[in-house]
């Protein structure tokens, strides 16, 4: 075969490829169009600005139809009610009452994600750096920072070690603070240097402290942080994604304990006595918690009876007791903002 030819059927074999790769895209992009014409309509209502300025929930909205995705809020007096539609839309999303920050998706042939920081008008006021698939998201009470966690490679934590993280800690000024994945992680008196070690997941306790997970070695630790230090040393084993209550004193956070690879149990740990108290939910909950007060842990379940890309908002007593409870239909990633 010449020269010539050789380049011709290279070039036919690249517009193919081409083709197929734009009609799938097509396909997929008709179905998810026909899937969201179908679906019911959410109920809308309530107007942003005096939402803003009430105690309530900002949250992604999962209802199907042309708002999936988009960020919504509604007020801590009806979360299950009406809800108010913001221009945003969010993989994760968490806000305080100055700022919002929200990982997005920007889905083609190549996928981007980016992460923004929305005032209090939901318009981008700064872009933050984001480097790969967005996971967890916070903010410090006070707004001043940011923390994002992304996966490098992989897209689950079911199998630590199976994946790599970055947990990336900016100021809402832009200013990088550092990637805690680069601070000094002391597990037990020991410095862990390990190729393999990762840290997810933060929950800040004021403009320095924070919490986090650390993983290592095929097992995870709740770690206490400082930035001031960059220093993160572990605190007791078997504990991910961990969200501090309202008061400081308990972290909300999943354990694996002895389940299948994937599954993990939601439980309370308190920081003042060292006690640990499973929660009455029983399923699997791959999330980040969120407390809807110091008496209450909230956290977002998928619809995977019925196969679809939804997921509710569910809420728990936080002391073992009770039943847990559907408190926002039709969503995730929820943040009270008081």
């Amino acid at each position: 075969m010449s020269a010539r030819n050789r380049v011709i059927m290279l070039v036919a074999v690249l517009l193919a490829a081409l083709a197929g790769a734009g009609g799938y895209v097509w396909n997929v992009r008709k179905s998810q169009a026909e899937t969201l014409a179908a679906a019911p309509e959410v109920a809308q209502g309530g107007d942003l600005q005096s939402l803003r300025a009430q105690p309530h929930i900002v949250f992604r909205s999962n209802a199907l139809g042309e708002n999936y995705g988009r960020v919504a809020v509604v007020p801590l007096t009806a979360p299950n009610g009406p809800r108010a539609f913001t221009p945003a839309s969010c993989e994760r999303v968490y806000a305080t009452a100055a700022d919002t920050i929200c990982l997005s998706a920007q889905r083609g042939l190549v996928t981007t994600y980016q992460s923004r920081l929305l005032d209090p008008s939901w318009n981008e006021s700064r872009e933050l750096p984001l480097t790969g698939l967005p996971s967890r998201a916070r903010l410090s009470r006070d707004g001043s920072l940011v923390a994002t966690t992304t996966f490098v490679y992989g897209d689950s934590y079911a199998n630590p070690g199976q994946f790599s993280t970055r947990t990336l800690v900016t100021r809402t000024d832009g200013a990088v603070v550092g990637d805690i994945e680069k601070f000094k992680l002391v597990v037990d008196g020991r410095v862990i240097t390990a190729a393999d070690r990762n840290l997810w997941g933060v929950t800040f306790a004021d403009d320095d402290r924070f919490f986090v997970t650390a993983a290592s070695g095929g097992k995870t630790w709740l770690a206490e942080g400082n930035l001031s230090t960059r220093t993160v040393t572990s605190i007791r084993g078997d504990v991910e994604c961990p969200s501090l209550s309202p008061d400081g004193t308990r972290i909300a956070f999943k354990k694996h304990g002895d389940l299948p690879a994937g599954k993990w149990r939601l439980a309370v740990y308190n920081l003042r006595t060292g006690t640990e108290i499973e929660l009455a939910e029983t399923r699997s909950i791959d999330d980040q918690a969120e407390w809807l007060d110091d008496a209450t842990v909230l956290y977002g379940l998928s619809h995977t009876a019925d196969g679809s890309a939804s997921s509710d908002v569910w809420k728990v007593p936080a002391d073992g007791s009770g039943k847990p409870e559907v408190l926002i239909s039709d969503a995730w990633s929820p943040a009270v903002v008081r």
